[in-house]
């Protein structure tokens, strides 16, 4: 909890995959696949920039 930006980074991705398994779940696999991956890119910037910058 040292760095409240890679805490917030890491509820956003959290959030991101529990609307992508809801997507999937209703047969919107495209938004799914949106968000898999927005959740992929925030995982990366998060181990990238904000926890070791």
């Amino acid at each position: 909890m040292d760095n409240p930006l890679a805490t917030a980074a890491a509820v956003l991705v959290v959030v991101l995959f529990v609307v992508a398994l809801g997507a999937m779940t209703i047969g919107n696999y495209a938004a799914a696949g949106v968000f898999f991956l927005s959740a992929s890119l925030v995982i990366y910037l998060r181990e990238k920039r904000l926890v070791n910058p």
